[in-house]
């Protein structure tokens, strides 16, 4: 089935699902929704090998709701006994699911609660009190709860991994065993699990939790290369300001995402920006969380158009329309780069991601284009 042919239509949702997906304006199934949920729908194992900005979050999320309308519990469900539970590795990421699970879900009765550290836990135990059908947490927090005996994981239907791959780096797998292990076996729960790697330690994972899954591929230079016109500017570490500011001054940049390697990097780099009078946010992992989700709304409606970021507090960003990614620095993981610039040009709009390489910076050159397959376009440097 090609894609002119596929439209949701085709999936047999419920009413209130296509509803809800016809509100957001989704039009034609993404390629990783168009291979995954007829598959996941009919209660399989998923492996899904894709970046952000593919529509995966909304593939897995359909698939959730449409079971849970489906197949409605026969006795009113426990509080804080969830029949679906998504894990994911930053507090941003969880956050965004959940925004996108209200929205779906909105013509429904299927209520979600985000579990996330830095953000009153007291006020999330009385929440696990109540009646909730799916959780979206990130580990850390989530093992809080499941040793103060808050929440019950034994009535898992379905499970959620979303970004696997940054879990493994980042040493979350130790407790997202342990969670599992909560959950009931892997031949009475349905697994879905993605990553944009799918490297040996994956691998072993994916076949420790998943039984019989289908894999489903989307190879990243179909996002990356495709909706993203990538190009680069050979600066020194000292010019490096100078030329973003003449950047951002010269060309229509509604949205800008700022990049960073380090948060000390980002925290002096937002206050140069707001110093030069741009209206600037700042998203780093010692930003306090309230500070950072109320960030994300003012960048998100506009208010802020301007947004400095590390690679972890970013990895959570999913909004429309980011016109420009800057990267001020290459990250030293080429995975990180194709996170980076899918932030813009999502879901095949087009989006332009521009990276200031400094001597230091070309180290990562070479690995980012080779996982590319294709070199990066350096352009004149202005004069300054």
């Amino acid at each position: 089935m090609n894609k002119s042919e596929t439209s949701f239509r085709t999936f047999g949702l419920p009413t209130e699902i296509n509803r809800a997906i016809k509100d957001l304006g989704y039009k034609t199934p993404t390629p990783i929704q168009a291979q995954t949920l007829p598959h996941s729908l009919n209660g399989e194992d998923i492996i899904g090998q894709a970046q952000t900005g593919t529509g995966k979050t909304a593939a897995f999320l359909i698939s959730i709701l449409t079971y849970e309308l489906e197949n409605p519990p026969e006795e009113n469900r426990l509080p804080g006994s969830p029949f679906a539970l998504i894990i994911a590795p930053t507090r941003e990421l969880v956050l965004q699911i959940q925004k996108d699970a209200e929205s779906l879900a909105k013509l429904t009765n299927i209520n979600s609660l985000a579990i996330v550290g830095g953000i009153d836990y007291e006020k999330q135990k009385v929440k696990l009190t109540r009646r909730v059908d799916i959780v979206i947490a990130t580990p850390g927090r989530l093992l809080d709860f499941i040793r103060s005996r808050s929440i019950d994981l034994s009535k898992i239907e379905i499970l959620v991994i979303d970004e696997a791959d940054r879990m493994l780096s980042m040493g979350f797998i130790p407790d997202v065993k342990s969670i599992i292990a909560k959950t009931p076996d892997r031949t009475c729960r349905q697994t879905q699990l993605f990553s944009a790697t799918y490297t040996q330690d994956i691998r072993r994972l994916a076949a420790q939790w998943t039984l019989n899954p289908i894999k489903v591929d989307i190879a990243p230079e179909n996002i990356a290369v495709k909706t993203v016109k990538q190009k680069a500017f050979l600066v020194s570490e000292q010019d490096k300001y100078q030329l973003l500011k003449d950047l951002i001054e010269q060309h229509d940049m509604l949205r800008v995402l700022i990049f960073v390697n380090r948060r000390d990097s980002a925290r002096e780099l937002e206050r140069r920006i707001t110093g030069d009078n741009f209206i600037c946010g700042l998203l780093a992992g010692d930003v306090p969380q309230r500070k950072r989700i109320k960030t994300l709304e003012k960048f998100r409606s506009g208010e802020i158009n301007i947004l400095v970021a590390t690679d972890v507090a970013g990895r959570g960003i999913h909004i429309d329309n980011i016109s420009h990614v800057i990267n001020f620095n290459l990250p030293e993981d080429p995975e990180d780069y194709v996170h980076r610039i899918g932030r813009t040009g999502r879901a095949g709009s087009a989006g332009i991601s521009i990276s200031l390489v400094c001597e230091t910076d070309a180290f990562s050159l070479p690995a980012i284009e080779e996982m590319l397959g294709e070199k990066i376009n350096f352009e004149q440097t202005p004069q300054f």
